[in-house]
């Protein structure tokens, strides 16, 4: 581990200390403890991508795009949860809407436009097998949450059993999700030989699991801190809850893979980049959403499928301009601007959602 790194690693524990010491201690305003919580969210995020980073190392980029993603939606994973005990249903809908929108928008928008510049004739290249197939299950899971809302908006009897519909397909993704994660893993990842990046791994792999480890139980309690700010700090500010959820937790929440691919783009590993994204969309819309929506049945409140008619709107459309750009396995800075600018004016509607 490098000099730079073990200080950020000590700033961190620093950060996630003051900010347990601003949510049990009081005597701060509850704008300044979330604040504080995010940051430490954020700060536990990137000690996740190292050590993900570095165990990856020893596998390639399959391995590592979705180890990360699968440790870096931990946050999301406990904010949703706690929201929902919270009864803060809003919220846990649109944190989950938002990270699949942040990652499938704004994230990888970056990424595009940062990989483009870095590219000889500022055109990105990269293998189109896996951002394809995160467009699929990507619209599998919209196809369930638009079949949803169509069945709540023509009020017959099936608009009764939401909930139990929602279970139902939950189950029927995260079987085509185990389906093509185990194609994905034996395939390479749909690589060229030679394609997946590796690198020699500069932490101990038992140091690089207790970061992991540690920073997965470290979320678990700064998320119940985060959630704990939250709604105070939406009165004082009067920001709507859909946009505190779809903008500020789900970018928090995600810094992981706002960090990663965007490092890898700039650093030429174009494949390794487009994999850390669309890894983590594909994976909160088919694996994290339906395991939140079984888990949630433990909680205050059941989280479905059922979503605002406008982001299920956003939802199929995001999914359909994704693949628009994506599918050639070929990106410009252009491109990227259209995503980012998409996502700004989603959070823009957000904003003056209550």
């Amino acid at each position: 581990m490098t000099r730079r790194e073990r200080v950020l690693l000590a700033a961190v524990a620093v950060l996630v200390a003051v900010a347990g010491v601003g949510r049990y201690a009081g005597g701060i305003s509850s704008i300044a403890a979330f604040v504080l919580a995010g940051a430490a969210l954020a700060g536990l995020a990137w000690i996740v991508s190292v050590g993900v980073e570095q165990v990856g190392e020893r596998f390639g980029t399959p391995t590592t795009s979705t180890l990360q993603a699968t440790v870096g939606n931990l946050p999301e994973f406990f904010v949703v949860l706690f929201a929902l005990n919270a009864g803060d249903e809003t919220v846990a809908k649109t944190a989950i809407l938002g990270s699949i929108l942040v990652n499938a928008l704004l994230v990888l928008g970056v990424v595009l436009i940062v990989g483009a510049l870095a590219s000889k004739g500022q055109l990105m290249k990269f293998s189109s097998r896996l951002p394809n197939d995160a467009t699929t299950l990507l619209l599998v899971a919209s196809f369930i949450i638009v079949l949803v809302a169509l069945v709540n908006s023509s009020h017959n009897i099936a608009g009764r059993h939401t909930e139990t519909i929602s279970i139902v397909g939950a189950c029927a993704i995260l079987v085509v999700y185990a389906s093509w994660l185990r194609q994905y893993l034996r395939s390479g990842g749909g690589l060229a030989a030679g394609d997946s990046t590796r690198a020699t791994p500069r932490v101990p792999i038992m140091l690089s699991l207790s970061l992991l480890v540690v920073a997965g139980i470290g979320s678990a309690f700064v998320s119940d801190w985060f959630v704990h700010a939250l709604e105070p700090t939406v009165h004082k500010l009067h920001i709507s809850q859909a946009f505190a959820g779809l903008v500020i937790v789900a970018i928090a929440g995600n810094a992981v893979e706002n960090v990663a691919g965007i490092v890898q783009a700039h650093r030429g590993n174009m494949d390794l980049a487009i994999s850390l994204v669309k890894s983590s969309v594909a994976q909160i819309a088919a694996f994290l959403y339906p395991v939140l929506v079984l888990v949630s049945l433990l909680t205050a409140t059941h989280l479905t499928f059922q979503l605002a008619p406008v982001y299920v709107g956003a939802l199929i459309a995001a999914a359909v301009l994704v693949w628009q750009i994506t599918g050639d396995g070929e990106a410009t800075p252009f491109e990227g601007a259209a995503l980012i600018s998409t996502f700004i004016v989603l959070a823009t509607v957000a904003a003056f959602e209550h």
